[in-house]
């Protein structure tokens, strides 16, 4: 197997320092070719994740040597894609590429009044902006398969199409306005010598008192909920009657989404059990604390999990990755247009629709794939380099005996040729390839985190406000009496020092 230098929050020193110039300046502008200023130019205003797009500056050693060709990242995307602009459309564009943290920065960033063409949100922001109607559609001919620029609707897995094109917010779907980049699931990264696989293949992990002060979770109220919704629900979500119910992945979603009062109050004494439990609520440190041996399992994104295994290993410290049987979170970042930037204005549509076209080719899918650590939607329909990707990472070396056949062609192919099959060391099978590409038992029972309406969103806001402050009303009678009888002492003593100031006057 050959192990990666990078991946998602693991940079060159270069690269560090461009992430703290766009943090630290704001929008970093980027030109094409120089011109004499004569020339149409287009300004595309992109907002991405951080660290979620490849800012090159590569080594010559890390250059991947796939059987189509070498491929390595020397300039920024942003950079690569004005270039490559130009050369194929005859236009310059000036991409002004900002970053935000979370999804809900994303959003208050919006609502404050910044502007920007592209944006690469979550599938529930997406969701939540469709339903405000914040976006403009894709155009009919970024889905024109005869031209070969369009590499995203030539390339994209029909795995991914297919989910993209049956989900709907109000009777459109998703595909209309949302582009996928990256995908993956939720769960749960163990040391293999502390923690069993039938342990860690369960969301009752997290509070499990076996396990108490060796498991973080994640410190976010929707990944949180969900892991507790599975909890609570495991008897149900693993009953033979539920999982072979004709209906099963519509009710899967329908119970994984559940915010009735009854599921809310049990998520939430279920969370604040875990709160006593766990070792810490983290959005980031869990992959240290992992990779150091200070927890034994940890709630993860599979995009991480990768990341987190490949840490380890370079200490000789294997680490496993497992999916919970009750259900798993299915995921997507995606590229959308806003209409407070991109407007009616057709050549910000075009260069917008361009840039995403660009990092679907397949080289710069293994470029961003490779940089960040994460998995993209694109499969690359006959190009064949994103495969030989997975299969440059994870592959079996010729003179190894223990290996394994690992299918991954629901992905990459919808006919059962058998094409798209790695072999791979049997000791890697469930664990990064596992993350990277899971198998389909794994997707199958795989969920959907839906966009909550006002409502929703404002209890379940509510119950993580208690589980990460304080519940009053879980507070017990007895330090409720304590504080009664401190307030009562203390205001005796004011009385008594009024008193005492008349006295003095």
């Amino acid at each position: 197997m050959k192990i990666r230098k990078f991946s998602r929050n693991k940079l060159g020193t270069a690269a560090l320092f461009l992430c703290g110039f766009l943090l630290l300046s704001g929008p970093v502008t980027v030109n094409a070719a120089d011109g004499d200023g004569q020339e149409e130019e287009v300004t595309l205003r992109v907002c991405n994740w951080e660290e979620y797009i490849d800012l090159g500056d590569w080594d010559e050693e890390e250059t991947i040597d796939l059987d189509s060709g070498d491929i390595i990242g020397v300039n920024t995307m942003m950079e690569d894609f004005t270039q490559w602009y130009y050369e194929t459309y005859g236009i310059r564009v000036k991409v002004e590429y900002s970053t935000f943290g979370t999804n809900e920065d994303l959003y208050n960033m919006l609502t404050l009044g910044d502007t920007y063409d592209l944006v690469c949100p979550s599938e529930y922001m997406i969701m939540k902006l469709m339903t405000e109607d914040q976006l403009v559609p894709l155009s009919d001919g970024f889905f024109d398969t005869a031209d070969k620029n369009n590499y995203y609707i030539n390339g994209v897995s029909p795995y991914i199409k297919s989910i993209f094109e049956k989900n709907e917010i109000g009777g459109k779907p998703w595909a209309d306005y949302m582009a996928g980049y990256m995908w993956g699931i939720t769960g749960i990264v163990y040391n293999p010598e502390l923690v069993s696989e039938e342990d860690a293949s369960s969301w009752k992990i997290l509070n499990d008192p076996a396990y108490k002060r060796q498991v973080t979770v994640k410190d976010n109220v929707r990944d949180s909920y969900f892991a507790a919704v599975g909890a609570i629900k495991s008897e149900l979500l693993n009953s033979e009657e539920f999982k072979n119910d004709p209906n099963y992945q519509k009710k899967l979603e329908e119970e994984m989404n559940d915010t009735s009062k009854e599921t809310i109050a049990a998520a939430q004494e279920y969370l604040q059990d875990v709160k006593n439990k766990a070792y810490s609520f983290e959005t980031d440190s869990g992959k240290a604390d992992m990779v150091t041996g200070k927890v034994a399992a940890n709630l993860q994104w599979s995009g991480d999990a990768v990341y987190t295994m490949d840490q380890a290993d370079e200490d000789d410290f294997p680490l496993a990755f497992a999916v919970p049987l009750e259900s798993t979170n299915i995921y997507f970042d995606g590229w959308v247009m806003l209409k407070n930037g991109i407007g009616d204005d057709e050549a910000k549509r075009h260069a917008a629709e361009a840039f995403i076209n660009f990092n679907s080719r397949g080289d710069n899918v293994v470029r961003n794939m490779y940089y960040v650590g994460y998995t993209s939607v694109i499969s690359g329909g006959e190009d064949m380099r994103v495969f030989e990707y997975a299969d440059w990472c994870y592959g079996a070396e010729e003179d190894e005996e223990e290996v394994s056949e690992y299918d991954i062609g629901y992905f990459f192919s919808q006919d059962e040729d058998g094409e798209y099959v790695i072999t791979a060391p049997s000791d890697q099978v469930y664990r990064q390839l596992f993350a990277q590409y899971p198998t389909q038992d794994a997707i199958a029972r795989s969920s959907i985190m839906v966009c909550f309406d006002d409502e929703q969103t404002k209890e379940i806001n509510q119950m993580w406000i208690n589980v990460r402050c304080c519940n009053i009303y879980d507070i017990s009678v007895w330090v409720w009496a304590a504080a009664a009888i401190a307030a009562c002492i203390l205001a005796v003593l004011g009385v008594r020092r009024v008193r005492r100031q008349k006295t003095v006057y």
